[in-house]
């Protein structure tokens, strides 16, 4: 089980590192300036596309390990809150503070999703976009602590 999540997890966390190599030029160019009209709307696609693979990460959690993913009008923060909480079956899976940092990203996955592109603000983006690689190396190496300490407490066949 935990071997098999440890897969599933390598897979999105290849796709989270590609996306951010594609837009590492852009990236770079946002510390020296800001953004123009196009480069802002290819960023806000780009934070939203690394909550939906974190996201994707948690539902792997989730499912492969027996939990039940939760449902309503809230699921996706009530399954970022559950991520940095243990379960029956598993510790949790990212700290309070990774948690917290997260939840401004999807925060924004939600604005993206509701407003016209020219409506995005770089100000309010800026802190997201610069930290989007931290906080991806943050979330490794809190996945790489959670997965061993699952698999040491898996009972062997």
């Amino acid at each position: 089980m935990w071997a098999r999540l440890r897969k599933q997890i390598a897979v999105e966390r290849q796709q989270l590192a590609h996306l951010l190599q594609v837009h590492e030029p852009l990236l770079i160019k946002c510390t020296l300036t800001a953004p123009d009209a196009i480069e802002l709307s290819a960023l806000a696609a780009m934070l939203h596309s690394f909550y939906t693979g974190t996201e994707n990460i948690f539902k792997r959690i989730v499912v492969e390990l027996g939990d039940t993913l939760p449902g309503g009008a809230s699921w996706h923060r009530d399954l970022l809150e559950a991520m940095s909480q243990p379960s029956a079956v598993r510790p949790a899976a990212i700290s309070v503070a990774l948690r917290d940092r997260l939840g401004e990203y999807l925060n924004f996955r939600h604005v993206f999703r509701q407003a016209y592109s020219f409506q995005l603000r770089w100000d309010k983006m800026a802190p997201l976009v610069l930290d989007c690689e931290a906080v991806f190396r943050q979330l490794e190496a809190e996945l790489a602590i959670f997965l061993q300490a699952g698999e040491q407490h898996e009972p062997r066949p």
